[in-house]
């Protein structure tokens, strides 16, 4: 298992598995797709993060991460997915704690993570807090009504949070 930055030639298969996960509409596998692109062909920009987790000679998961603008040492990941049919193997685990060293190296001191409070959202959920973040908010109707935004956050380093 090795993870590593992204190349072009991993855009289908990220593709894929942002399909397969199924709970992606249309729109946000665009809006994926798009960061994605933007890591391969302008890293120089250095707004988007990419790095893809693979095992078995493959592509089995991916992470996107950012720096927050105008904060000190506060970040985003903005996506991460792994292929179902390989979930259980702790993938998303070791892309997320992948992250995490990165922007400790960088002197990051908070991690957020955004998602729906859909029912289609609970093992979401339920993978963030088994990861050790904290739900620091929820704004109600937030993506249309009955699906609200939840902010789950880390601090990356010891008294700089919670």
């Amino acid at each position: 298992m090795a993870i590593r930055g992204v190349t072009a030639a991993d855009q289908p298969r990220i593709h894929a598995i942002l399909v397969a996960t199924g709970v992606f509409t249309p729109a946000e596998i665009e809006c994926a797709d798009e960061l994605v692109a933007e890591a391969v062909q302008q890293p120089e920009k250095g707004d988007y993060f990419v790095f893809v987790l693979e095992d078995e000679g493959d592509v089995q998961g991916y992470v996107c991460f950012g720096d927050t603008p105008l904060t000190d040492g506060t970040h985003d990941l903005y996506w991460i997915a792994v292929d179902p049919a390989r979930h259980g193997r702790k993938y998303g685990r070791r892309l997320v704690a992948f992250v995490e060293d990165q922007l400790r190296a960088r002197g990051g001191r908070l991690l957020l993570i955004e998602t729906s409070s859909k029912d289609l959202y609970g093992a979401t959920q339920a993978f963030y807090l088994r990861c050790g973040y904290t739900e620091l908010a929820r704004i109600p109707a937030f993506y249309r009504p009955g699906d609200d935004k939840l902010v789950y956050g880390k601090y990356l380093t010891v008294g700089t949070g919670l």
